[in-house]
């Protein structure tokens, strides 16, 4: 309740265990306009057969606090890295929970299992992996290193190989 509360208070000061992913340094709008979702997952997939790499896509709001932790997390340290090098990542606007909902269940996430949700495509548009259980729900209590070896483990083999 106290480290709730010095978050709320004191925002860009980092008050999480040690290991575990960050607190945003100042909450930004992360998520674009809910309309955008279909046009920029479509355009991530060209851009990543072209790059061999796959499509990371992060369901959300810029409401969900979890949801900035995992944006900050994605963009920073050894996940950035690899997120930077193996994926094009899209973030998708779920609204107030009502909006994108047909996008999120194309792609076998359940958003009502929480937010924000992954989900994984190779570049022809399959899916690789989905958020199913809500496994990315409490971002601010992940550990750095578990995000890392998700990333490793789902950046895919035709990744791999290009190195």
């Amino acid at each position: 309740m106290v480290a709730a509360l010095l978050l709320l208070l004191f925002p860009g000061v980092n008050y999480c265990q040690s290991g575990t992913l960050a607190p945003p340094k100042a909450l930004k709008d992360v998520y674009p306009d809910v309309s955008r979702a279909e046009e920029d997952i479509d355009a991530a997939l060209v851009r990543a057969r072209k790059q061999h790499k796959r499509v990371l896509i992060i369901f959300g709001g810029n409401w969900c606090y979890d949801c900035h932790v995992l944006d900050r997390a994605l963009h920073e340290e050894t996940a950035g890295q690899i997120v930077r090098a193996s994926f094009l990542l899209v973030d998708v606007n779920i609204g107030e929970g009502n909006q994108n909902l047909d996008v999120a269940e194309r792609y076998h996430v359940p958003i009502e299992k929480g937010v924000p949700a992954v989900a994984i495509l190779k570049a022809d548009g399959s899916v690789v992996y989905s958020s199913g259980n809500g496994e990315f729900e409490a971002a601010r209590t992940m550990m750095r290193k578990d995000l890392v070896t998700f990333l490793r483990r789902n950046r895919g083999k035709e990744v791999r190989a290009k190195r």
